[in-house]
């Protein structure tokens, strides 16, 4: 029996060389009975892994190698990835439901802006909404397909839109915790001319330190008063922001304060995917974009920094200048190629167009997780306290040293 195991010992160790040479997917193991049956002086001609006795393969798992090679087939959806951030304990289930109502608006809204001039959603509706702006017919249809969207989730509290004249408190019997404010549909001026337009959200918690800091404005009941108060909250408390771009693409950008990721609705499913991850903006760049329309409104020191911007200096190359009148559109060109994207005040607009609720705070919060700056000229935007709802201020945005270039000329 000993020379029996002995035998069978060596004939194990003697055989590793020739297990060395077989697939990595393969594990080789050795029939008793055959090594018993040689120790005593019989062969068995068996193939590997087939007939009786011999050595036998079978797989186990992929050689790491292969493992490495990505699977041209496998896809991440925006809602697998929410799903991996509620799992990582980034978001929470609630937030997910938010966000995921938040993207069907987005799809539905998408169809309305590609069919708007087959469907006769061109041109003005005729009313003026609470900033004195003309409103389209597609800024009242995506309000309302945004607010539905976001009601019908049951996570949502208040929504605040640039639509609305005061922030809406969703009934009780629908209602969660999430504050959401949104421009639904932002460069809605470009719709007639198939130009790119966007909506623009994000997501607070509610802000009950404010409550009793409540004003003794009379006009105001007591349900309203406490939506104003929520609503008003820097975009430092932001939990979640982005945005989404109906242009040859639709694009869904968004951040849950883990960096910056996109998203690009893919029309065979009917779901948006993921195509850019950790978007970084670069540190400085050679694009700006401005309403240069508005030249002579602007203050000397503007004047001074647009004028230099437009001196070729030493390399021979001055800025280039790129402006589409959409806030989605250009500040997802800056993001990625880098510059500045700027609205700033001039003599008709004191404090500039753009909302710090829904346009500023949330392009900001993006910008910031990208590794830019979002500033009013002097000030980091997303420290401003918003003092109403629908307050502006005006805008700079985009790669670190371009903003900084600009708050030196501004100072």
């Amino acid at each position: 029996m000993a020379a029996t195991t002995a035998a069978t010992s060596q004939l194990l160790f003697s055989s590793s060389h020739s297990i060395s040479r077989l697939s990595p997917r393969q594990l080789c193991v050795s029939d008793a009975k055959t090594l018993l049956s040689s120790a005593g002086g019989q062969r068995h001609q068996t193939a590997a892994g087939g007939g009786r006795g011999g050595v036998r393969c079978m797989a186990v798992g992929a050689a790491p190698e292969a493992a490495k090679k990505s699977n041209k087939f496998e896809i991440q959806t925006l809602t697998g990835w929410l799903l991996k951030q509620e799992q990582s304990g980034d978001i929470d289930a609630e937030l997910t439901i938010v966000m995921s109502s938040i993207s069907m608006a987005c799809k539905q809204i998408a169809s309305l802006v590609q069919r708007a001039s087959i469907s006769n959603l061109t041109g003005v509706q005729g009313a003026v909404n609470i900033q004195g702006e003309d409103q389209k017919k597609l800024d009242v249809v995506s309000n309302e397909v945004f607010s539905n969207c976001l009601r019908s989730s049951g996570r949502t509290g208040i929504i605040a839109s640039e639509e609305e004249d005061v922030p809406v408190a969703v009934e009780e019997s629908y209602s969660g915790n999430y504050i959401v404010v949104f421009d639904p549909l932002d460069g809605s001026s470009n719709i007639d001319a198939a130009v790119s337009t966007g909506s623009i959200f994000g997501i607070y918690s509610p802000n009950d330190e404010c409550l009793a800091d409540i004003g003794d404005d009379s006009t105001l009941d007591t349900v309203v008063q406490r939506c104003v108060v929520n609503v008003c909250q820097p975009g430092n408390n932001l939990l979640a922001a982005g945005y989404c771009m109906y242009s040859s693409s639709i694009i869904f950008v968004l951040s849950v304060g883990k960096g910056v990721f996109a998203f690009t609705l893919d029309p065979m499913y009917g779901e948006f995917v993921l195509t850019q991850e950790n978007i970084q903006i670069p540190k400085s760049g050679k694009i700006y974009s401005f309403n240069e329309g508005n030249y002579q409104l602007w203050d000397d020191k503007l004047k001074k920094y647009i004028n230099d911007l437009k001196d070729p200096g030493p390399t021979g190359k001055p800025y280039s200048a790129r402006y589409i009148g959409s806030l989605v559109g250009d500040f997802h060109r800056t993001m990625l190629y880098g510059g500045i994207y700027g609205y700033p005040r001039d003599k008709k607009s004191k404090n500039g167009k753009l909302r710090l609720l829904y346009e500023c705070a949330p392009m900001s919060y993006l910008v910031e997780q990208a590794g830019g700056k979002g500033s009013d000229g002097h000030h980091r935007i997303l420290d401003i306290q918003p003092v109403e709802i629908h307050q502006r201020v005006p805008l700079y945005i985009g790669s670190v040293e371009e903003v900084e270039k600009l708050e030196k000329y501004l100072a």
